[in-house]
């Protein structure tokens, strides 16, 4: 091959390579649009199952803490809008109608893959603990299961005959899937 060849396949493999980029950079940015509008409030945990009535304020979630993790949260009632839980976009949710704190049932708390909300969640192990605090008493669970589902997967948030807490937020490729950790009383 001459100096001449060299420098034109070089030539050639540069112009290829560009293009390419160019072409994965557009297709990016349109993926990355068309994705834009599928997030975890454009597809919501349709609620079944639950009964929903009136609750003492004072028994409700009103902080997470998994110190392990870096997660101090707030957390909110969500109320049922049209048969789904609302879902916040600067703190953690707890869905209307689950269980209560030290009551049976199953308690689902959920927020955003986000930082600052539960993106952390992707670290956890089994073994970690969970705090909930309610308006006056602390109480202190252990991660049992650590599971990734479709959304449409929703028996995970299941009312329970135990006391649970499931913790419920967004996971996988373009948040395709749902990662779900279930905790018991310690």
């Amino acid at each position: 091959m001459t100096k001449k060849q060299f420098s034109s396949s070089r030539l050639g493999l540069g112009i290829s390579l560009v293009v390419l980029g160019l072409i994965l950079v557009s297709g990016r940015n349109r993926i990355a649009s068309n994705l834009s509008n599928y997030t975890f409030v454009s597809e919501p945990v349709e609620i079944q199952g639950f009964s929903v009535s009136e609750v003492d304020e004072t028994s409700l979630p009103k902080q997470i803490i998994i110190p392990s993790l870096g997660i101090d949260l707030a957390v909110k009632q969500a109320k049922v809008v049209r048969g789904y839980w609302e879902v916040f976009t600067d703190s953690a949710g707890w869905g209307e109608g689950s269980g209560i704190p030290g009551e049976a049932g199953n308690q689902v708390i959920f927020a955003h893959a986000r930082e600052g909300l539960f993106l952390p969640l992707r670290r956890v192990e089994t073994g970690m603990k969970v705090y909930v605090l309610v308006e006056q008493a602390w109480y202190s669970y252990e991660v049992t299961e650590v599971n990734e589902v479709y959304p449409n997967d929703t028996e995970v948030i299941a009312p329970t005959e135990d006391e649970r807490l499931t913790l419920y937020t967004c996971s996988g490729f373009t948040d395709s899937k749902r990662l779900i950790i279930s905790a018991k009383r310690i």
